[in-house]
């Protein structure tokens, strides 16, 4: 299988534009899109509707407390 990575934008109105030819004619493509990671208000809802999510409320329980703030190692640089 043959990858083709481009960069694009969007439009004012979110449309995708693609001003690249391809030399494959009449057949179907798969376009695979990467977002940038920003938190959006969906994101926040999600969220917010996963932590009232009653099937998660067992880890609300003391058994569950296993680590705390001393467990683990400090990461000294952070590279992005």
């Amino acid at each position: 299988m043959k990858a083709i990575e481009i960069t694009s934008q969007t439009d004012t109105e979110g449309i995708l534009k693609i001003d690249i030819p391809l030399l494959q004619k009449n057949k179907k493509v798969r376009v695979l899109i990467l977002l940038e990671e920003n938190e959006t208000e969906d994101d926040k809802l999600w969220l917010y509707n996963l932590s009232k999510n009653p099937s998660f409320d067992f880890l609300n329980e003391p058994d569950e407390d296993i680590y705390s703030l001393n467990d683990g190692e400090k990461i000294s640089h952070v590279q992005e």
